[in-house]
């Protein structure tokens, strides 16, 4: 259960470990997001960060409560990230060239948008479906149940759903297969 972080602020001014710790865990991951984006280097931000964290402790006694704890902690980060800019002096813009070898982790734009698109298609080919294909469908694949437990679901066997699977994702095949035209009504 994610205790909130006030009560976990709390904890930790009064010399709970865990409760830093949990705090700790519900906030660095965004202190550190915030901080890459703002140093431009993931090895900066986790300095950054563990900076933010040490004078997050040793500030326990100012937090007022006038502000959310996040607010409070990414206000501490953006300080920190401050002094460290002044004192460090990074280059300020990237080249063109610079942003052009650095990849997105994800997919691109393009990527992602076939994928959806992929996605809703197959999503429509299901609904498609005869109603036992269909319901089997969503059972294994979309709540990730496993074949026996399809079958006790249903009250079949479970070669019954081995069956009727295999003739589900047949008939989506030859439907995905078929050109898209076909698939959309067209309106007259």
């Amino acid at each position: 259960m994610n205790e909130p972080a006030e009560q976990l602020l709390a904890r930790a001014r009064a010399g709970d470990s865990a409760a830093a710790a949990g705090l700790v865990a519900q906030t660095y991951e965004r202190v550190y997001a915030f901080l890459r984006r703002l140093s431009g280097h993931d090895s900066d931000a986790q300095d950054l960060t563990q900076k933010t964290f040490a004078k997050v402790w040793t500030s326990l006694g100012s937090y007022r409560s006038q502000a959310s704890v996040s607010t409070w902690i990414h206000s501490i980060a953006y300080h920190v990230y401050v002094d460290w800019r002044r004192q460090s002096k990074p280059a300020d813009a990237k080249a063109d060239g610079w942003w052009e070898n650095c990849p997105a982790a994800g997919p691109s734009p393009f990527e992602d948008a076939a994928r959806r698109d992929a996605a809703a298609r197959l999503y429509a080919l299901v609904e498609g479906l005869p109603a036992d294909a269909r319901e089997l469908v969503h059972l294994h694949y979309y709540q990730e149940l496993t074949l026996q437990e399809c079958a006790e679901v249903l009250d079949i066997a479970v070669s019954t759903v081995k069956y009727r699977l295999r003739s589900a994702l047949d008939r989506l095949q030859s439907l995905a297969a078929e050109p898209r035209s076909h698939l959309i009504p067209s309106k007259l």
